[in-house]
C-alpha cells in the first residue's frame, strides 16, 4: 500500500486505457487495445515497477464466471467492479490510448485518492 512505501520507490500503477471503446467490439481491435496496455506494462515493470491491468485480473475471472459474450451479465458483474478494487489499492495510474469511460473512471478513482496520473511513460519516474 501507498502508506508503506519509502518515498520514491517502486510503485504498483495500475495501466488505464481502452478495452472496448471504440472497437465495435471487434476482437482484433481488442485484442490490439490488450497489446498496447501490455506494451505499457511490460515497460514500467522493464523501469521497476509493479505494473497491473483490471483486464489481466478480471478477464479469467470472468470466463470462469461462464461469460459467453462481451457485456454479458457475468462480464459486467465483474470488469468495472473488479478494476475498481484494483484501482483503490495501487500507488499511481498510466493512462494511455484514446477515449473510455472506463480508464477515465480509473483517473477519476486516483485523483479522488489524490494519487498520481501519468500521461507517458517517460513522466513516471523510476524507483530510487
Amino acid at each position: 500500500m501507498v502508506e508503506d512505501k519509502a518515498p520514491g520507490g517502486a510503485m504498483m500503477i495500475l495501466v488505464a486505457g481502452p478495452y472496448r471503446s471504440g472497437t465495435g467490439d471487434d476482437p482484433a481491435k481488442i485484442a490490439a487495445n490488450m497489446q498496447a496496455m501490455n506494451m505499457a506494462a511490460l515497460a514500467l515493470f522493464r523501469q521497476g515497477h509493479l505494473p497491473m491491468t483490471g483486464e489481466a485480473m478480471a478477464l479469467p475471472l470472468i470466463r470462469i464466471a461462464g461469460s459467453k459474450a462481451i457485456g454479458d451479465a457475468p462480464f459486467d458483474e465483474i470488469f468495472h467492479p473488479l478494476a475498481e478494487q484494483l484501482a483503490r489499492r495501487c500507488d499511481a495510474c498510466l493512462r494511455i490510448g484514446g477515449a473510455s469511460a472506463g480508464a477515465d473512471r480509473m483517473v477519476r478513482i486516483f485523483r479522488d485518492l489524490d494519487r498520481p496520473v501519468y500521461f507517458r511513460l517517460d513522466d513516471v519516474p523510476p524507483p530510487r
